[in-house]
């Protein structure tokens, strides 16, 4: 918990910033996760938020909602869920079994991934934490095939192996780093 929760207070604060950013006109913009569109990329925030303050209170997987525009209010009950010791113990039955860092890892992929995918769709600045990249390149590394296999990650797109850290983890869950609008 000590290593990882800062991150992820981090990237969901900076994603959160992201999204407050947003202006009405921009909600229809495409944006480099092909599934979605500004306003479904916050939707589907608004989910990932929900499902893993669920998840961090040892409770049930949950089902997306509409969109509700209170995606900063949602990520702040996340990370409060997740600041609780007994929220790392064990495993999560709700989602496979899986171990609960193992979660906090898809939940930091997730905020550092689809910040930067909010960025590029609205032409927002974005920087992620370096150490946030790092962590989440190197989980994403090892769960790609399962990450592919339960279509939370797209095809691999080919990025040079010298590329920066944050480009190879593009790469690996399925972006084209110089995607743009």
């Amino acid at each position: 918990m000590d290593d990882i929760m800062p991150l992820m207070t981090r990237a969901t604060e900076q994603t959160a910033g992201l999204v407050r950013a947003v202006r009405q006109e921009q909600l229809g913009f495409p944006t480099p996760c092909a599934k979605f569109d500004v306003k479904g990329l916050i939707n589907h925030l608004e989910w990932v938020a929900a499902l893993f303050e669920s998840l961090g209170n040892q409770g049930e997987r949950i089902e997306q909602e509409p969109y509700a525009g209170d995606f900063p209010e949602r990520a702040d009950r996340t990370l409060a869920a997740w600041s609780r010791p007994e929220a790392w113990e064990g495993t999560s039955p709700a989602m496979g079994g899986l171990p609960m860092a193992t979660l906090a890892h898809m939940y930091l992929v997730d905020m550092v991934v689809h910040g930067w995918d909010l960025a590029k769709a609205t032409g927002q600045e974005y920087s992620p934490d370096p150490e946030a990249v790092s962590v989440a390149l190197h989980f994403s590394g090892q769960m790609a095939e399962m990450g592919r296999q339960r279509g939370a990650f797209g095809p691999a797109v080919d990025v040079p192996n010298h590329a920066p850290p944050f480009d190879r983890l593009l790469g690996i869950i399925g972006r084209a780093p110089a995607w743009t609008p």
